[in-house]
Protein backbone atom coordinates (compact mmCIF):
# COMPACT_ATOMS: atom_id res chain seq x y z
CA UNK A 1 0.00 0.00 0.00
CA UNK A 2 1.35 3.35 -1.06
CA UNK A 3 0.79 6.28 1.78
CA UNK A 4 1.80 8.97 -0.56
CA UNK A 5 3.34 10.31 -3.19
CA UNK A 6 5.75 13.17 -3.98
CA UNK A 7 7.05 14.85 -6.83
CA UNK A 8 10.39 15.62 -7.22
CA UNK A 9 12.22 18.33 -9.59
CA UNK A 10 15.77 18.06 -11.02
CA UNK A 11 17.46 19.67 -7.79
CA UNK A 12 15.12 17.82 -5.10
CA UNK A 13 11.95 20.38 -5.01
CA UNK A 14 8.71 18.77 -4.25
CA UNK A 15 6.36 20.02 -7.20
CA UNK A 16 3.28 18.08 -6.10
CA UNK A 17 2.16 16.32 -3.24
CA UNK A 18 -0.64 13.62 -3.00
CA UNK A 19 -1.54 11.95 0.49
CA UNK A 20 -3.26 8.92 -0.03
CA UNK A 21 -4.44 7.44 3.33
CA UNK A 22 -5.34 9.03 6.61
CA UNK A 23 -1.43 8.73 7.98
CA UNK A 24 -0.34 12.02 6.71
CA UNK A 25 3.75 12.21 5.30
CA UNK A 26 6.16 14.26 6.13
CA UNK A 27 7.61 16.03 2.86
CA UNK A 28 11.02 15.48 5.17
CA UNK A 29 11.00 11.74 3.98
CA UNK A 30 11.84 13.34 -0.12
CA UNK A 31 15.07 14.18 1.40
CA UNK A 32 16.35 10.52 2.09
CA UNK A 33 14.83 9.27 -1.18
CA UNK A 34 16.80 11.84 -2.85
CA UNK A 35 19.87 10.43 -1.77
CA UNK A 36 19.26 6.97 -1.52
CA UNK A 37 18.25 4.43 -4.33
CA UNK A 38 14.61 3.51 -4.20
CA UNK A 39 13.87 0.06 -3.34
CA UNK A 40 12.78 -2.36 -6.33
CA UNK A 41 9.30 -3.98 -5.60
CA UNK A 42 5.64 -3.63 -7.12
CA UNK A 43 5.70 -0.04 -5.48
CA UNK A 44 8.79 0.85 -7.81
CA UNK A 45 6.69 -0.64 -10.82
CA UNK A 46 3.67 1.32 -10.10
CA UNK A 47 5.66 4.73 -9.72
CA UNK A 48 6.99 3.76 -13.22
CA UNK A 49 3.44 3.15 -14.51
CA UNK A 50 2.50 6.27 -13.28
CA UNK A 51 5.21 8.46 -14.99
CA UNK A 52 4.21 6.41 -18.58
CA UNK A 53 0.66 7.96 -17.60
CA UNK A 54 1.45 11.05 -16.74
CA UNK A 55 3.80 11.10 -19.82
CA UNK A 56 1.24 9.90 -21.98
CA UNK A 57 -1.30 12.41 -20.94
CA UNK A 58 0.84 15.41 -21.21
CA UNK A 59 3.15 14.68 -23.88
CA UNK A 60 6.29 14.24 -21.82
CA UNK A 61 7.40 14.95 -18.03
CA UNK A 62 9.58 17.47 -17.02
CA UNK A 63 9.05 20.17 -14.37
CA UNK A 64 7.35 22.69 -16.84
CA UNK A 65 5.04 20.35 -17.84
CA UNK A 66 4.15 19.31 -14.39
CA UNK A 67 3.92 22.91 -13.17
CA UNK A 68 1.36 23.98 -16.11
CA UNK A 69 -0.92 21.03 -15.74
CA UNK A 70 -1.68 20.29 -11.82
CA UNK A 71 -4.86 19.63 -11.95
CA UNK A 72 -4.88 16.92 -14.33
CA UNK A 73 -2.00 15.19 -12.65
CA UNK A 74 -4.18 15.65 -9.28
CA UNK A 75 -6.79 13.76 -11.44
CA UNK A 76 -5.01 11.05 -12.63
CA UNK A 77 -3.56 10.12 -9.55
CA UNK A 78 -7.28 10.08 -7.69
CA UNK A 79 -8.44 7.62 -10.45
CA UNK A 80 -5.15 5.28 -10.44
CA UNK A 81 -4.68 5.50 -6.64
CA UNK A 82 -7.95 4.12 -4.33
CA UNK A 83 -6.85 4.78 -0.50
CA UNK A 84 -2.90 3.45 -1.15
CA UNK A 85 -3.80 0.77 -3.31
CA UNK A 86 -3.67 1.12 -7.21
CA UNK A 87 -6.84 0.73 -9.37
CA UNK A 88 -6.87 2.16 -12.62
CA UNK A 89 -3.47 2.21 -14.74
CA UNK A 90 -4.50 1.99 -18.12
CA UNK A 91 -4.27 4.80 -20.39
CA UNK A 92 -6.98 4.06 -23.04
CA UNK A 93 -9.29 3.57 -19.97
CA UNK A 94 -8.31 6.76 -17.92
CA UNK A 95 -8.88 8.86 -21.24
CA UNK A 96 -12.39 8.34 -21.21
CA UNK A 97 -12.78 8.99 -17.81
CA UNK A 98 -10.16 12.25 -17.59
CA UNK A 99 -10.23 14.43 -20.59
CA UNK A 100 -6.98 15.35 -22.12
CA UNK A 101 -5.32 18.43 -21.43
CA UNK A 102 -6.60 21.73 -23.82
CA UNK A 103 -6.09 24.83 -24.11
CA UNK A 104 -9.05 25.59 -23.16
CA UNK A 105 -9.62 23.55 -20.15
CA UNK A 106 -6.02 25.47 -18.85
CA UNK A 107 -7.64 28.71 -19.70
CA UNK A 108 -10.67 27.95 -17.33
CA UNK A 109 -8.45 26.59 -14.31
CA UNK A 110 -6.87 30.49 -14.73
CA UNK A 111 -9.81 32.11 -14.95
CA UNK A 112 -11.91 30.50 -12.31
CA UNK A 113 -9.40 28.63 -10.09
CA UNK A 114 -11.06 25.41 -10.44
CA UNK A 115 -11.78 23.16 -13.56
CA UNK A 116 -12.61 19.63 -13.41
CA UNK A 117 -11.56 17.50 -16.74
CA UNK A 118 -13.21 14.40 -14.75
CA UNK A 119 -16.50 12.47 -16.95
CA UNK A 120 -19.68 11.83 -15.04
CA UNK A 121 -20.00 8.68 -17.12
CA UNK A 122 -18.31 5.36 -16.17
CA UNK A 123 -15.96 4.00 -18.90
CA UNK A 124 -17.63 0.58 -20.28
CA UNK A 125 -14.12 -1.31 -19.08
CA UNK A 126 -15.49 -1.01 -15.66
CA UNK A 127 -18.15 -4.05 -16.58
CA UNK A 128 -15.07 -6.17 -18.16
CA UNK A 129 -13.31 -8.75 -17.07
CA UNK A 130 -10.42 -7.66 -18.24
CA UNK A 131 -9.74 -3.89 -16.70
CA UNK A 132 -8.00 -2.52 -19.42
CA UNK A 133 -10.06 -3.31 -22.01
CA UNK A 134 -13.56 -2.40 -23.12
CA UNK A 135 -16.51 -4.69 -22.99
CA UNK A 136 -17.08 -6.61 -26.32
CA UNK A 137 -15.59 -4.01 -28.22
CA UNK A 138 -16.60 -3.79 -32.05
CA UNK A 139 -13.97 -3.19 -35.12
CA UNK A 140 -14.87 -2.94 -38.83
CA UNK A 141 -11.42 -3.72 -39.40
CA UNK A 142 -9.57 -5.93 -37.42
CA UNK A 143 -6.18 -5.45 -37.67
CA UNK A 144 -2.52 -5.29 -35.26
CA UNK A 145 0.40 -3.28 -35.98
CA UNK A 146 3.60 -4.17 -34.10
CA UNK A 147 6.23 -1.75 -33.83
CA UNK A 148 9.97 -1.61 -32.36
CA UNK A 149 11.31 1.57 -32.02
CA UNK A 150 14.66 1.93 -30.17
CA UNK A 151 16.93 4.65 -29.34
CA UNK A 152 21.01 4.12 -29.16
CA UNK A 153 23.08 5.27 -26.77
CA UNK A 154 26.49 5.65 -28.23
CA UNK A 155 29.99 7.06 -26.92
CA UNK A 156 32.92 6.88 -29.65
CA UNK A 157 36.39 8.15 -28.17
CA UNK A 158 38.44 10.78 -30.17
CA UNK A 159 40.65 7.32 -31.61
CA UNK A 160 37.26 6.10 -32.69
CA UNK A 161 36.97 3.48 -30.57
CA UNK A 162 33.49 2.49 -29.57
CA UNK A 163 33.18 3.32 -25.51
CA UNK A 164 29.72 2.55 -25.27
CA UNK A 165 27.21 1.10 -26.70
CA UNK A 166 23.35 0.02 -26.15
CA UNK A 167 20.08 0.57 -27.18
CA UNK A 168 16.54 1.43 -25.02
CA UNK A 169 13.98 0.11 -27.14
CA UNK A 170 10.03 -0.34 -26.75
CA UNK A 171 7.29 -2.87 -28.09
CA UNK A 172 4.43 -0.31 -28.81
CA UNK A 173 1.48 -2.22 -30.40
CA UNK A 174 -2.25 -0.72 -32.24
CA UNK A 175 -4.82 -3.15 -31.60
CA UNK A 176 -8.22 -2.59 -33.22
CA UNK A 177 -9.43 -6.40 -32.51
CA UNK A 178 -13.40 -7.37 -32.07
CA UNK A 179 -14.08 -9.17 -28.87
CA UNK A 180 -11.71 -10.82 -26.42
CA UNK A 181 -8.74 -11.92 -28.18
CA UNK A 182 -5.55 -13.95 -27.08
CA UNK A 183 -2.40 -12.57 -28.92
CA UNK A 184 1.64 -14.69 -28.43
CA UNK A 185 4.18 -12.66 -29.71
CA UNK A 186 7.86 -14.27 -29.66
CA UNK A 187 10.70 -13.11 -30.72
CA UNK A 188 13.63 -15.29 -32.45
CA UNK A 189 16.39 -13.80 -30.33
CA UNK A 190 15.27 -12.52 -26.99
CA UNK A 191 18.04 -14.04 -25.30
CA UNK A 192 19.53 -10.20 -26.35
CA UNK A 193 16.86 -8.41 -24.01
CA UNK A 194 17.79 -6.87 -20.90
CA UNK A 195 16.04 -4.93 -17.90
CA UNK A 196 12.33 -5.92 -19.49
CA UNK A 197 9.19 -4.17 -18.60
CA UNK A 198 5.93 -5.17 -19.32
CA UNK A 199 2.41 -3.79 -19.67
CA UNK A 200 -0.01 -5.22 -17.31
CA UNK A 201 -1.38 -7.07 -19.59
CA UNK A 202 1.38 -9.43 -20.49
CA UNK A 203 1.60 -12.90 -18.65
CA UNK A 204 4.49 -13.37 -16.91
CA UNK A 205 4.22 -17.22 -16.70
CA UNK A 206 5.22 -17.32 -19.99
CA UNK A 207 7.55 -15.12 -20.51
CA UNK A 208 9.64 -16.43 -17.44
CA UNK A 209 9.21 -20.19 -19.14
CA UNK A 210 9.40 -19.82 -22.81
CA UNK A 211 9.78 -16.22 -23.45
CA UNK A 212 7.10 -15.58 -24.96
CA UNK A 213 4.76 -12.58 -24.63
CA UNK A 214 0.80 -13.92 -23.73
CA UNK A 215 -1.73 -11.24 -23.40
CA UNK A 216 -5.15 -10.01 -24.07
CA UNK A 217 -4.23 -6.54 -25.54
CA UNK A 218 -6.11 -2.94 -24.59
CA UNK A 219 -8.25 -1.52 -27.62
CA UNK A 220 -5.69 0.82 -29.18
CA UNK A 221 -2.22 2.25 -28.95
CA UNK A 222 -0.11 1.15 -26.12
CA UNK A 223 3.41 0.10 -25.13
CA UNK A 224 3.41 -3.43 -24.17
CA UNK A 225 6.80 -4.03 -23.36
CA UNK A 226 10.21 -1.92 -23.18
CA UNK A 227 13.65 -3.45 -22.86
CA UNK A 228 18.07 -2.93 -23.23
CA UNK A 229 20.15 -4.08 -25.43
CA UNK A 230 23.67 -3.93 -24.39
CA UNK A 231 27.27 -4.16 -25.25
CA UNK A 232 26.67 -3.62 -28.52
CA UNK A 233 29.55 -3.43 -31.40
CA UNK A 234 28.22 -1.72 -34.56
CA UNK A 235 27.22 1.41 -35.18
CA UNK A 236 25.17 2.85 -38.34
CA UNK A 237 27.08 5.99 -38.89
CA UNK A 238 30.44 7.33 -38.70
CA UNK A 239 31.55 10.71 -37.66
CA UNK A 240 35.57 11.38 -37.88
CA UNK A 241 36.06 15.27 -36.43
CA UNK A 242 39.70 16.85 -37.32
CA UNK A 243 40.99 19.64 -35.30
CA UNK A 244 44.67 21.26 -36.01
CA UNK A 245 45.22 24.96 -34.37
CA UNK A 246 47.58 27.41 -34.55
CA UNK A 247 48.37 30.76 -34.62
CA UNK A 248 45.10 31.97 -33.18
CA UNK A 249 42.98 29.87 -35.66
CA UNK A 250 41.54 26.38 -35.51
CA UNK A 251 40.87 24.65 -39.07
CA UNK A 252 38.25 22.25 -38.57
CA UNK A 253 36.88 19.30 -40.87
CA UNK A 254 34.11 16.95 -40.12
CA UNK A 255 33.51 13.63 -42.63
CA UNK A 256 30.28 11.72 -42.26
CA UNK A 257 29.46 8.08 -43.82
CA UNK A 258 27.73 4.80 -43.14
CA UNK A 259 28.99 2.13 -41.23
CA UNK A 260 28.90 -1.50 -42.07
CA UNK A 261 25.35 -1.89 -44.00
CA UNK A 262 24.99 1.18 -46.73
CA UNK A 263 21.56 -0.65 -47.28
CA UNK A 264 19.73 0.86 -44.20
CA UNK A 265 17.22 3.93 -45.06
CA UNK A 266 19.21 6.45 -42.63
CA UNK A 267 17.84 9.83 -42.77
CA UNK A 268 17.30 12.93 -40.52
CA UNK A 269 20.83 13.10 -40.05
CA UNK A 270 22.21 15.85 -37.74
CA UNK A 271 25.71 16.95 -36.32
CA UNK A 272 25.19 19.55 -33.63
CA UNK A 273 28.72 20.95 -31.61
CA UNK A 274 28.74 23.61 -28.84
CA UNK A 275 31.86 26.40 -29.80
CA UNK A 276 33.90 27.03 -26.96
CA UNK A 277 33.52 30.56 -25.00
CA UNK A 278 37.24 31.55 -26.69
CA UNK A 279 35.69 31.49 -30.00
CA UNK A 280 35.26 34.85 -31.65
CA UNK A 281 33.84 33.65 -35.03
CA UNK A 282 33.63 30.88 -37.19
CA UNK A 283 33.82 29.82 -40.73
CA UNK A 284 31.89 26.57 -41.57
CA UNK A 285 31.07 25.50 -45.30
CA UNK A 286 29.46 21.89 -45.74
CA UNK A 287 29.26 20.19 -49.12
CA UNK A 288 26.14 18.52 -48.57
CA UNK A 289 23.72 20.30 -46.45
CA UNK A 290 23.00 23.34 -44.33
CA UNK A 291 25.00 25.23 -41.53
CA UNK A 292 23.47 26.95 -38.85
CA UNK A 293 25.40 28.78 -35.73
CA UNK A 294 22.54 29.29 -32.97
CA UNK A 295 22.69 32.21 -30.29
CA UNK A 296 24.13 29.98 -27.41
CA UNK A 297 27.14 29.52 -29.68
CA UNK A 298 25.64 25.46 -30.72
CA UNK A 299 26.87 25.05 -34.12
CA UNK A 300 24.02 22.93 -36.39
CA UNK A 301 24.72 20.61 -39.02
CA UNK A 302 21.76 19.27 -41.21
CA UNK A 303 22.50 16.52 -43.76
CA UNK A 304 19.05 15.31 -43.92
CA UNK A 305 19.57 12.06 -46.20
CA UNK A 306 23.61 10.52 -47.03
CA UNK A 307 23.74 11.19 -50.52
CA UNK A 308 25.23 8.14 -52.48
CA UNK A 309 27.87 10.07 -54.68
CA UNK A 310 29.46 11.35 -51.92
CA UNK A 311 30.62 11.68 -48.53
CA UNK A 312 29.16 14.93 -46.25
CA UNK A 313 31.42 17.17 -44.98
CA UNK A 314 32.23 19.80 -43.11
CA UNK A 315 35.22 22.35 -43.41
CA UNK A 316 36.48 25.76 -42.39
CA UNK A 317 38.06 27.95 -39.52
CA UNK A 318 37.57 29.03 -36.42
CA UNK A 319 39.26 32.45 -34.98
CA UNK A 320 40.14 32.28 -31.34
CA UNK A 321 40.43 35.00 -28.57
CA UNK A 322 43.43 37.43 -28.47
CA UNK A 323 46.47 35.60 -27.22
CA UNK A 324 45.27 32.03 -27.47
CA UNK A 325 46.94 30.26 -30.27
CA UNK A 326 45.74 27.23 -30.28
CA UNK A 327 41.89 25.88 -29.08
CA UNK A 328 41.97 25.19 -24.90
CA UNK A 329 38.77 22.49 -25.29
CA UNK A 330 37.78 20.37 -28.07
CA UNK A 331 33.89 20.08 -28.77
CA UNK A 332 32.05 17.00 -27.90
CA UNK A 333 30.11 16.25 -31.08
CA UNK A 334 26.36 14.98 -30.52
CA UNK A 335 25.06 13.19 -33.52
CA UNK A 336 21.23 12.75 -34.70
CA UNK A 337 19.75 10.64 -36.78
CA UNK A 338 16.77 8.06 -38.28
CA UNK A 339 16.67 4.62 -39.20
CA UNK A 340 13.33 3.43 -40.95
CA UNK A 341 12.30 -0.01 -41.43
CA UNK A 342 14.80 -2.03 -38.82
CA UNK A 343 15.94 -2.29 -35.56
CA UNK A 344 19.30 -2.19 -34.86
CA UNK A 345 19.51 -3.41 -31.84
CA UNK A 346 19.03 -6.86 -34.06
CA UNK A 347 15.61 -8.10 -32.21
CA UNK A 348 13.57 -9.92 -34.73
CA UNK A 349 9.96 -10.77 -34.55
CA UNK A 350 9.84 -14.65 -34.76
CA UNK A 351 5.70 -14.52 -35.17
CA UNK A 352 2.23 -13.41 -33.90
CA UNK A 353 -0.47 -15.93 -32.96
CA UNK A 354 -3.95 -15.13 -32.11
CA UNK A 355 -7.00 -17.27 -30.18
CA UNK A 356 -10.63 -16.51 -29.77
CA UNK A 357 -11.34 -14.82 -33.30
CA UNK A 358 -13.87 -15.53 -35.98
CA UNK A 359 -11.08 -14.67 -38.67
CA UNK A 360 -7.69 -14.41 -39.04
CA UNK A 361 -6.83 -10.64 -38.95
CA UNK A 362 -4.28 -8.03 -40.70
CA UNK A 363 -0.96 -7.73 -39.24
CA UNK A 364 2.40 -5.75 -39.56
CA UNK A 365 5.77 -4.70 -38.57
CA UNK A 366 7.78 -1.92 -38.36
CA UNK A 367 11.10 -1.01 -36.87
CA UNK A 368 12.73 2.58 -36.09
CA UNK A 369 15.73 3.66 -34.49
CA UNK A 370 16.55 7.23 -33.59
CA UNK A 371 19.62 8.28 -31.95
CA UNK A 372 19.53 9.46 -28.11
CA UNK A 373 22.88 10.11 -26.18
CA UNK A 374 24.95 9.63 -29.92
CA UNK A 375 28.88 11.16 -28.90
CA UNK A 376 31.99 11.42 -31.08
CA UNK A 377 34.59 13.18 -28.79
CA UNK A 378 37.45 15.08 -31.05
Amino acid sequence: MLQCIFLLSDSGEVLLEKQLTGHRVDRSICAWFWEQSIAQGDSFKFLCRVADVLSDYLGGLNEDLIKDNFVIVYELLDEMIDNGFPLTTEPNILREMIALPNIVSKVLSVVTGTSSNVSNTLPVATASCVPWRKMDPKNTSNEVYVDLVEEMDAIISRDGTLVKCEIYGEVQVNSHLSGLPDLTLSFANASILNDVRFHPCVRLRPWESQQILSFVPPDGQFKLMSYRVKKLKNIPIYVKPQLSSDSGICRISVLVGIKNDPRKPIDSITVEFQLPPCVLSANLTPNHGTVNILANKTCSWSIGRLPKDKAPSLSGTLVLAAGLERLPVFPTFQVGFRVMGTALSGLQIDKLDFKNLPSRPYKGFRGLTRAGEYQVRS
